[in-house]
């Protein structure tokens, strides 16, 4: 048996864009989700409810439909991460990685050796695959998440890091970090945003950031290749119009 190939990554090798969905944290919606055919769903273990107990189902989900399961962890510790992939995730977001030593240790954590110093432990993704241990950091997806204006003025040396595959700007947080709460529309932020954005594609790694229907060209006209987004806006939208087309009916 072969390990499942990853499909963000497998976008990335290609040179294409990956897209990945956000908003739930729950099995039978990914399902519902399925058809929709985007490349990974993001799973929100920082903010949102994922826990270890959730990850066996909610990963499962995601490997029916071929879609990567990408969690986001609380914090950039050793055990969560490789705990994390252990119960079966695909894809690891690490937060608030503000210089070369902190996404070098988020290489550890993820990678085994010779990469990194994950425990020797085989995950749910590993279960009858032979050569698990010399194929998972193949298959293995790791984000750093770049969101904070320290992390922007150390960018040069963190996109130095081997095994990461996507520098992923952050723009609420960033926005909070220079003092634009809530603000991530400021002028500022999106300059310091686009130009964080230029120096990982000009420095040949891959970057992604939070987009929506409205900006989403533009990012990847500028070389961003992972481009997430929530699917909230949609629903939000959608049913405003059905609203609105509902009173206009009334109205005759």
């Amino acid at each position: 048996m072969n390990i499942r190939p990853n499909r963000v990554k497998q976008k990335l090798a290609a040179g294409k864009i990956a897209t990945i969905l956000a908003g739930t944290n729950d099995p039978d919606l990914i399902d519902q989700l399925g058809p929709l055919d985007v490349d990974g769903i993001w799973l929100e273990g920082e903010h949102g409810g994922v826990d270890y107990a959730d990850l066996g189902n909610l990963t499962r989900a995601c490997d029916l439909w071929g879609m990567t399961s990408v969690v986001r962890v609380m914090d950039n510790d050793y055990a969560t991460i490789y705990r994390t992939l252990d119960r079966g995730a695909q894809g690891i977001v690490v937060p608030h990685v503000n210089n070369r030593a902190e996404a070098e240790a988020a290489v550890e954590a993820a990678k085994f050796a010779p990469l990194g110093k994950r425990g020797m432990f085989t995950s749910r993704q590993g279960f009858g695959v032979g050569d698990y241990f010399k194929t998972a950091n193949d298959q293995s997806l790791l984000i750093v998440l770049i969101e904070d204006i320290v992390a922007v003025r150390n960018l040069a040396e963190i996109v130095k890091v081997d095994a990461i595959d996507v520098f992923f700007v952050a723009p609420n947080d960033l926005a909070t970090s220079m003092g634009h709460i809530g603000n991530m529309g400021q002028p500022e932020v999106q300059q310091t945003v686009d130009g964080a954005l230029k120096k990982i594609v000009e420095s040949g790694r891959a970057a992604g950031t939070l987009v929506n229907t409205a900006n989403v060209e533009r990012y990847t006209k500028m070389g961003v290749r992972v481009a997430m987004t929530s699917f909230f806006p949609f629903i939000q939208a959608g049913t405003k119009e059905f609203m609105e087309r509902a009173a206009a009916g009334a109205r005759g």
